[in-house]
């Protein structure tokens, strides 16, 4: 079956000169966290979009794959960033897990890849250090600190789409000149 890429027309849409569309991306092939932030030059960061993309657990890979990629595709389509940043995979004991996730992170750097974006890739370590100044920040932690960079009244939910986030602001720090 011939997956339709999305359409580069619709990615190009011009932003403002000042701002910066960046799609974050927490790779999973149960559950892969997105979120969608604008950074200003002058350093603040907004909220555009956030979720995430379930797969049935009973199903087969190959469609789970499928499916990440046809809703990130609609994502890239509706929100219409102009880089991602996605998390790279730091695995210490579960091999199975992380080739399946290694799947899943392949097919979302396709999806941003074919949509005409840039890709930039953090390690959790450069996440952690670029929200709390210290790299082995918990949870909690970096989840506070997307709510206050931000500017949200709570914290987003589920963990999956704060870490996209996270990394959405990492890029949106470490580019800034």
């Amino acid at each position: 079956m011939m997956l339709p890429p999305p359409t580069p027309t619709l990615i190009s849409a011009k932003m403002s000169s000042s701002k910066i569309r960046i799609l974050g991306i927490d790779p999973g092939t149960g559950i892969l966290g997105f979120g969608v932030i604008d950074s200003a030059a002058d350093g603040k960061a907004t909220l555009v979009d956030g979720g995430v993309i379930r797969t049935p657990a009973n199903q087969l890979l190959d469609g789970r794959l499928i499916e990440i990629y046809r809703h990130l595709a609609s994502v890239i389509s509706k929100t219409r960033p102009t880089v991602m940043a996605i998390e790279k995979l730091f695995f210490a004991q579960n091999v199975t897990t992380a080739m399946s996730v290694s799947h899943a992170r392949g097919v979302a750097m396709l999806s941003g890849k074919l949509a005409g974006l840039e890709i930039a890739e953090y390690t959790p370590l450069q996440i952690k250090q670029a929200l709390t100044g210290y790299g082995r920040a918990d949870k909690k932690q970096m989840q506070e600190m997307v709510r206050v960079i931000l500017g949200l009244k709570e914290v987003p939910t589920p963990d999956d789409c704060a870490d996209a986030l996270a990394c959405a602001i990492t890029h949106a720090m470490t580019t800034r000149s």
